[in-house]
């Protein structure tokens, strides 16, 4: 499977993007500019040479064009990058991971985006696609560092339960990841503002947190 990353240049986005080819995926790393993902591609290159990834560099029109796409854009960016792609997101499984939030004085606060979150906000920009939310809460210095397992529990939500259900088998193959169906889209609201707590707990503990739940039994 091909996996493409819209804004895959930013932290979150290479990190994600490293991490997936790391675990045998093709992954595309996508941005407004071309140049600046091969900038970025080959530093990833550079830094992870014995791992010979599959990592390939482009503009977010050919990272849309692969068989699945996340969206690793800025949050109130996902829907009209989204949206200015529609033609190639139409039937795919489109992951969303922003969150927004602003940060006031030391404390993080969502915001409410448009649909109530900026996965909903998507799937309205692009009704063709099947918009899944998850990867929210996982810390991008850590997702970036192969090698490592990420000891973190990713909530995943979609209307679509198929949709659900391949973004988990991606989910499952990150050591360390387990995928929890969290049901349907409209909890993404729940899930993006969640966000502001983990962030919260990083600065007062000075640490990077990943949630974990406990009772689950998969």
């Amino acid at each position: 499977m091909e996996i493409g990353i819209l804004g895959g240049t930013g932290p979150a986005g290479t990190a994600l993007g490293a991490r997936l080819a790391s675990v045998g995926y093709s992954v595309v790393l996508g941005s407004r500019s071309k140049y600046r993902a091969m900038e970025v591609r080959d530093t990833v290159l550079e830094r992870w040479a014995a791992h010979e990834l599959d990592l390939e560099a482009g503009d977010n029109l050919r990272a849309a064009q692969a068989d699945l796409v996340v969206i690793a854009t800025p949050w109130d960016g996902a829907a009209t990058t989204a949206q200015s792609l529609e033609a190639e997101l139409a039937g795919k499984v489109v992951v969303s991971m922003a969150n927004a939030l602003v940060r006031v004085g030391h404390e993080f606060q969502p915001l409410v985006p448009p649909r109530g979150s900026v996965a909903a906000h998507v799937q309205a920009a692009v009704p063709s696609a099947r918009v899944v939310a998850a990867f929210h809460h996982l810390p991008a210095k850590e997702l970036g560092m192969l090698g490592h397992p990420i000891e973190s529990d990713v909530l995943i939500c979609s209307d679509d339960p198929e949709a659900t259900k391949a973004v988990s088998e991606i989910t499952a193959r990150i050591p360390g990841c387990r995928p929890l169906d969290a049901g349907e889209l409209s909890n993404a609201t729940a899930i993006e503002a969640f966000t502001a707590v983990l962030l919260q707990l990083n600065v007062r503990y000075r640490t990077r947190v990943a949630p974990k739940l406990t009772g689950i039994r998969t």
